[in-house]
């Protein structure tokens, strides 16, 4: 008997196809040695393996009449763990009916499941049951419980069953704040790990870091990786993740940099944080560097890091760069979604390349409104006001709802074309009720510009007036500009004393103010102006540019003479100066 056991429980293990494990089965129900409670478990695995013979495996279990939990337990356990783990709760609910008794081992792999396919509802069935069998004050069950409905986005179970709970381990506590974190209750997770009475686990601390960085608490997050250090806890790489994108969303790059140096190895997701956190801090061109050390160490990249990547290439213009990426999207097949489109299209038209924009714009069958600000923004920078007009007016009657960004981008296409009358269209339109939105200070501020380029500080000045905000260095900037060029002396020194008001430090501001003065001849003033800025300590911010060169990012600020091949870059520029003299042809 013991050797005919042995040969069935091989066979079963080494079978693949459903017509073999017939044959199979047949045997073991003429033998009667599907009475066997190894036998019959090690039918569940196979059965668990195969989610398309629900039916079959149901009918098989139920109709042994097991005395044993634990071919159930299985065949229910096998499920949950599939890409279809609503099954598992199916299976349960069959051999509950055809007259299983579940146990403490039951209910916490069927509320697995529940919790993987979000099923509220079903949780709350199995619920019922555990309360109605007695099991409800059983830790592990609890502590299922509280998992589930913390998943389901059920905050309110889950803490009245871990209310309820009269013995709580680090498993209870994690679930709980765990669940606060996916449904958005940061600050009730952060108070909750506050009152922890138990050791936490890695699985609490990357709740409890997620939870800092989308609050902004830098101060709580590093208090947690202080206390990571102290207990001496192996940071190993889902921490060690969770702590670069918590530094990442508190906008400190040091330390998510630091973080992630000292991950001993590294995945996806921890170059994904540290690269998407260099793009947010603005550092495009350490982003494009990451990405390229990335390469080298041989990782593929997803759909999320290419993102990032274009938007570092738009930022720096770095068209080369951004047409590399676009290949190696197609060379590696990677699946489009809304996301790349929408990245490749805001990097074409920050690139000045409009019409590949327009081309990836038009060839995407999904768009959301993040394309079309991307579009809008591109067209509007490049100076394509009436074009950005026409595709807003397609968005409209496309029924996409336009937001501030869109608003944001719509003036700016304005400003720069010099269409006052529409300008003013839009931005009624924008608080109008159909949109309902209020305008932000960048609003008004192009707003400001656009009626100061065309010459009207008086309608410039009486919106500044209406303003439900102060006015920054920038709007006053605007008008200071439009000073200038109308050699209005006199509105110019009261800009400096709102400027003052300010306590700014831009010397834009500062320098137009003097250039005023100096057209006017007013030349103790330009020496007042030039004194009071070194007195409160305002330099002038030197010019930038930026080059690419073999997709590789190079800056040069004005009187910099850092870069490693400065004097070829001069010898150079000198020979190509001195040719360009000789070319022309002046007159005497």
């Amino acid at each position: 008997m013991h050797s005919l056991k042995h040969n069935f429980l091989t066979l079963i293990s080494r079978c693949t196809k459903l017509r073999s494990f017939k044959q199979i089965h047949a045997q073991l129900v003429v033998s009667q040695a599907i009475q066997n409670d190894l036998i019959l478990t090690k039918v569940a695995e196979f059965f668990g393996k195969h989610i398309d013979l629900l039916d079959y495996a149901c009918t098989c279990l139920i109709s042994v009449k097991c005395a044993s939990t634990f071919p159930y337990n299985t065949l229910i356990s096998g499920y949950a763990t599939s890409r279809a783990p609503k099954v598992a709760f199916l299976v349960y609910r069959r051999v509950v009916q055809g007259g299983f008794l579940p146990d403490t081992y039951t209910f916490p792999v069927v509320l697995k499941s529940c919790a993987k396919f979000v099923g509220v509802g079903e949780s709350k069935q199995v619920h019922g049951l555990i309360v109605k069998m007695g099991f409800c004050y059983h830790m592990y069950v609890q502590n299922s419980l509280v998992h589930a409905y913390g998943v389901c986005g059920e905050c309110y179970s889950a803490c009245r069953v871990f209310d309820e709970m009269l013995v709580r381990d680090v498993v209870s506590w994690t679930g709980l704040i765990s669940g606060y974190v996916s449904s958005g209750l940061f600050r009730d997770a952060l108070v909750l790990f506050k009152r922890m009475d138990v050791e936490p686990n890695a699985a609490t601390y990357v709740s409890v870091l997620v939870a800092c960085g989308r609050l902004g608490n830098l101060n709580m997050g590093k208090g947690v990786h202080g206390s990571i250090v102290m207990r001496g806890f192996d940071v190993g790489l889902v921490v060690g993740n969770a702590l670069i994108d918590m530094y990442v969303k508190s906008d400190l790059l040091s330390e998510a940099k630091r973080a992630f140096d000292e991950l001993p190895d590294k995945d996806i997701v921890s170059w994904t944080s540290i690269i998407s956190g260099m793009v947010q801090s603005r550092c495009a061109k350490e982003a494009l560097e990451m990405f390229r050390v990335m390469q080298i160490e041989g990782l593929e990249s997803d759909r999320v890091v290419l993102t990032s990547v274009l938007s570092a290439c738009g930022s720096l213009g770095a068209l080369d760069y951004g047409k590399w990426v676009h290949e190696y999207i197609k060379y590696w097949g990677i699946e489009w979604d809304v996301h790349i489109g929408t990245a490749l299209v805001d990097m074409y038209a920050k690139c000045g390349c409009i019409e590949m924009a327009l081309k990836i714009f038009h060839e995407m069958s999904i768009k959301n409104v993040l394309t079309w600000n991307a579009l809008l923004g591109g067209l509007a920078m490049h100076g394509h006001g009436k074009e950005a007009l026409k595709h807003f007016e397609i968005m409209i009657k496309a029924g996409v709802k336009p937001s501030e960004v869109t608003f944001l981008a719509i003036l700016t296409a304005c400003c720069h074309s010099g269409l006052v009358n529409e300008g003013q269209h839009y931005f009624n339109m924008m608080i109008s009720q159909n949109c309902n939105l209020s305008p932000m200070l960048e609003h008004y501020g192009c707003m400001v510009d656009l009626l100061c380029r065309a010459g009207l500080l008086d309608e410039a000045q009486e919106l500044i007036e209406r303003m439900p905000m102060p006015p920054d260095v920038l709007i006053w900037g605007a008008l200071l500009g439009a000073c200038k060029a109308s050699g209005n002396a006199k509105l110019s020194q009261k800009i400096l004393d709102r400027l003052l008001e300010l306590e700014s430090r831009d010397s834009g501001a500062f320098v137009l103010l003097s250039n005023i003065y100096a057209i006017n001849d007013r030349w103790h003033d330009v020496t007042r102006i030039r004194r009071l800025m070194k007195n409160q300590g305002v330099t002038k911010v030197p010019g930038s540019s930026v080059i690419e060169v073999d997709g590789k990012g190079h800056e040069f600020l004005v009187g910099d003479f850092s870069h490693p091949e400065n004097e070829e870059i001069h010898r150079l520029l000198n020979l190509l100066t001195n040719g360009l003299y000789v070319s022309l042809d002046v007159p005497n």
